[in-house]
């Protein structure tokens, strides 16, 4: 599996790095994934909402399609860099509709849902965010579960920050098994918390 973290200037730092540490962990562990940190186009660096300066390893643009496409938050206030930057700009936006139509699974952090509905693939569907934004979902016709995790099959969503760890750990359970998923918690030293809600759209787990 090929898996992007997709970062932008002011995403959140937490929201970036919990889901590629349980990812990169999950391939340590001996699952058949890979995790990049990715932007929308080439870039040397990108700073986060707490002033850190990330070095991708690659971008989007001209890179192989991911497999697995997790889009963090980082909704800040005034919107001149962040999550509703992203949304309002659109570019990001658009790609993940044109990723999402080819086969790449969505999984959202946090206010990373905001981009992701500004894609329209939230329309109609449930999904999580952070607690602050959810009146701004619901205002586009998303329908709020409250649940630390909801998978929808092809889409899926994570409450506020620490749950990208659950939800990158739920990926794991999902993809590789309980025993990897439970292994990188406890390596971790993560407390799993649910409950993980699962949509009309989500695949049988064996």
């Amino acid at each position: 599996m090929n898996a992007a973290v997709v970062i932008f200037p002011g995403v959140d730092d937490l929201d970036a790095f919990g889901p590629f540490e349980v990812l990169a962990n999950a391939r340590a562990g001996g699952a058949d994934i890979a995790v990049r940190l990715v932007t929308l186009y080439p870039a040397e660096t990108v700073t986060t909402s707490h002033g850190a300066a990330l070095v991708p390893h690659g971008a989007l643009d001209g890179e192989a399609v991911p497999d697995l496409l997790v889009v963090p938050g980082g909704w800040n206030e005034p919107a001149q860099t962040g999550a509703r930057s992203e949304a309002q700009r659109g570019e990001l936006p658009a790609a993940i509709a044109r990723l999402h139509a080819g086969g790449t699974t969505i999984a959202s952090v946090c206010t990373g849902a905001g981009i992701v509905a500004a894609a329209g693939l939230l329309d109609g569907r449930e999904a999580s965010t952070h607690h602050r934004a959810r009146d701004g979902l619901r205002e586009r016709g998303v329908q709020i579960v409250d649940a630390r995790v909801v998978d929808d099959g092809d889409v899926l969503s994570a409450g506020g920050v620490t749950a990208g760890i659950d939800l990158a750990l739920w990926l794991v359970e999902r993809f590789f098994g309980a025993g990897l998923a439970d292994a990188i918690a406890r390596e971790m030293e993560h407390e799993r918390r649910g409950p993980v809600h699962r949509g009309r759209n989500a695949t049988p787990v064996t």
